[in-house]
């Protein structure tokens, strides 16, 4: 377990605006006009039944926390290869958003039915803020 020794070596600071800049982006790219409205009707709600979903904190909590272990594990993978630009950073944080999360979406919802414009969607986001996230990391290491 090697790689965990690059924890002391992480910049907190990177971490930290990768985190904000992951939440942002999911804050502006699921607006309603932006592609909330085309990612509800794929899934079948309204945004009276988003906004009526019981759980509060139950909700967002996992999600936030799952975001801030993605820059965290983005900054120690990025650390531990020697990656010390935005590019480099950006785009090994791109294709570890292809593989596993974009990859991850095609699996679940092919199987689970669902429309391919929510794959496209929850898609293009995890690609987007993985990518920014790792491109921040990069060019603060």
């Amino acid at each position: 377990m090697d790689w965990l020794s690059y924890i002391s070596q992480i910049n907190w600071l990177a971490v930290l605006l990768a985190f904000v800049a992951s939440m942002v982006i999911g804050f502006v790219w699921y607006l309603p006009a932006v592609l909330g409205n085309r990612w509800m009707a794929a899934i079948g709600k309204t945004e009276e039944d988003l906004k009526n979903i019981s759980g509060g904190a139950g909700i967002w909590v996992p999600m936030m926390v799952a975001a801030a272990l993605t820059a965290i594990l983005l900054a120690v993978l990025i650390s531990k290869l020697g990656l010390d630009n935005a590019l480099a950073g950006g785009f090994f944080a791109f294709v570890l958003a292809l593989v596993f999360r974009a990859g991850g979406h095609m699996i679940h919802n092919g199987f689970a039915g669902r429309p391919v414009a929510v794959t496209l969607i929850d898609s293009g986001h995890d690609l987007l803020a993985m990518t920014v996230a790792g491109a921040i990391i990069g060019a603060m290491s």
